[in-house]
């Protein structure tokens, strides 16, 4: 893979390399050449004896030995990129070029070359070249991008054409396994997945991942994504899937879907989506608490959910500047059916990170928040769908877990809320005190995190370093009436809150965190616990 910061290779007008020495300045991604037409940098050349004006120098024959002719070369180099450094050098695009695509379709490539068309300058299209090399090794579907500017036409004056070279993928199909902790899984799961790149050339990417956790959850999935092509404005992406999750121990359910989710839109900014599934929700215990059994049965789940998000941060792993906001909207019941759940659910989550200039310290804030709540006649007696409330706590990070509220350091997953007695049975076994997390329509977040290097060299060249953290979080019931009861006292009185520190080791694809946390506030139901945590975060 090329590197974006290298400064692509640039051959001065009218030159001829000598194929038995590589050109100056050459880089793996992208070779330039270009032409001005009576300019103080030509290099004109006769056929009885070739003379040239190097750069404002005075006339002198054309070198004749390899070692003179390279350091005209050179020369001529350094006084491009001088003119470069000076100011702007005018040049359009003439044409593109594109070769070395046996499979994929040329508009393909286009798509992600739209760029080149808006240069004006020599340093515009400079930069336009590499963020279109960018794009290209972002399909995933070649091996190498080679792209190099040439002079127009003699005839135009001023222009270049841009040449595209690519090699594609000789191993079109790829796999993976793994172990990962996600943001609301109690366990780890493994996960494997199969990708084959660029079937039809339409630089489409087939999946299919099969996940597994140790709390028996699982997940089947196949999907397709096609990037933007003739016709589509943004990429498109479909995903069909089989989800059985397991919350007996938690909530007494158990959670089975089947369905399909389609992209419709999607930038580096905003995203749209739809869903369709089937869900079920049974519980095979039968200890369940009232709540939890209305809810049991079937229901339709049809959403359109739209996401915007930017994030300035330097690292999502350990950011020691830079701020980010999600912002995630979705609406349920968009099926004519009985049975489909409608809903409205909100959710934001701003973080600022300020450098304090020593140690490589940083000071990160944040604050999330979300609510829940049904629509349609009756809508405030009805309670909300069980699935689609908030449930906080769990065994990651809340640095990591932009998106919303999840995470509170010290509380076990769904380990805090609004909690119901579970059914009473005649079984010696069963816990007389056990209670079912019932979510909450309205969640709260809020953390404070210090982190800096410690001063032993190993650390800080691994990347290890120490934080000193603090969170506050809160969940409360809106439906069914509930929003009469509670008042921002009430809820601000109730917030539960720990403080830490510990130890971090980042690494490319998790954050582990080894911290010592100590509840300062908790409820008679919560579970918390002050204590060592290890947790394993990977970035949201």
């Amino acid at each position: 893979m090329s590197d974006p910061d290298s400064l692509p290779d640039v051959t001065p007008p009218k030159s001829k390399p000598d194929p038995e020495h590589p050109k100056p300045f050459n880089t793996d991604d992208i070779d330039e050449e270009e032409e001005d037409d009576d300019d103080e940098n030509d290099v004109e050349y006769d056929d009885e004896d070739a003379k040239g004006e190097v750069f404002g120098e005075p006339n002198r024959p054309k070198p004749h030995s390899r070692e003179a002719q390279f350091r005209l070369e050179k020369l001529k180099m350094d006084s491009l990129l001088q003119r470069l450094q000076s100011g702007p050098v005018s040049v359009r695009v003439h044409d593109v070029i594109i070769k070395g695509n046996t499979k994929t379709k040329d508009h393909v490539i286009e798509a992600e070359t739209e760029v080149l068309n808006n240069v004006g300058s020599m340093q515009e299209l400079l930069k336009a070249s590499q963020i279109v090399n960018l794009r290209l090794q972002a399909l995933e579907i070649f091996d190498s991008v080679k792209i190099t500017l040439d002079s127009g036409p003699p005839e135009l004056p001023g222009t270049a054409n841009v040449i595209i070279e690519v090699v594609e993928t000789a191993s079109p199909l790829s796999g993976q396994i793994g172990a990962y902790t996600k943001a609301e899984a109690r366990s780890s799961t493994v996960e494997g997945s199969l990708k084959y790149k660029n079937f039809f050339g339409y630089g489409d990417l087939w999946d299919g991942s099969l996940a597994y956790g140790y709390d028996h959850s699982a997940e089947l999935s196949a999907g397709v994504f096609l990037p933007k092509f003739k016709g589509l404005v943004t990429p498109v992406s479909a995903r069909a899937y089989l989800l059985s999750q397991d919350w007996l121990k938690f909530s007494s359910y158990k959670e089975r879907s089947m369905g399909l989710s389609l992209g419709l839109f999607s930038t580096p900014y905003h995203d749209l989506a739809y869903n369709l599934a089937w869900r079920t929700l049974t519980d095979p215990s039968q200890m369940s608490s009232r709540s939890i059994r209305r809810q049991l049965g079937h229901n339709l789940l049809s959403s359109l959910k739209y996401t915007f998000k930017f994030d300035r941060r330097n690292s999502t792993m350990r950011p020691t500047w830079g701020y980010a906001f999600v912002s995630t909207t979705q609406i349920g019941g968009l099926a004519p059916d009985s049975r489909s759940l409608r809903f409205l659910r909100q959710e934001f989550d701003l973080r600022y990170v300020v450098p304090l200039g020593f140690y490589h310290a940083a000071l990160n804030f944040g604050v999330s928040g979300g609510v829940v709540f049904p629509w349609g006649n009756g809508f405030s007696s009805r309670p909300s769908s069980l699935p689609e409330r908030f449930f906080l706590g769990g065994n990651i990070s809340p640095v990591c877990a932009l998106g919303g509220p999840t995470a509170l350091w010290g509380f076990k997953t769904r380990g805090l809320g609004p909690t119901e007695p579970k059914r009473q049975v005649n079984n010696e076994s069963a816990d007389p005190s056990g209670v079912d997390f019932l979510g909450g329509d309205l969640a709260v977040t809020a953390l404070a995190d210090l982190s800096f290097d410690l001063p032993f060299r190993w650390f800080r060249e691994k990347g290890i370093h120490a934080h000193v953290f603090a969170c506050a979080g809160n969940v409360a019931k809106l439906t069914e009436n509930e929003y009469r009861n509670i008042s921002v006292q009430k809820f601000v009185e109730s917030l539960r809150s720990s403080v830490g520190v510990g130890l971090v080791v980042p690494t490319s694809l998790f954050r582990m965190e080894l911290n010592y946390c100590y509840i300062l506030k908790k409820l008679d139901h919560d579970r918390a616990k002050t204590g060592v945590w290890l947790t394993f975060s990977a970035a949201s």
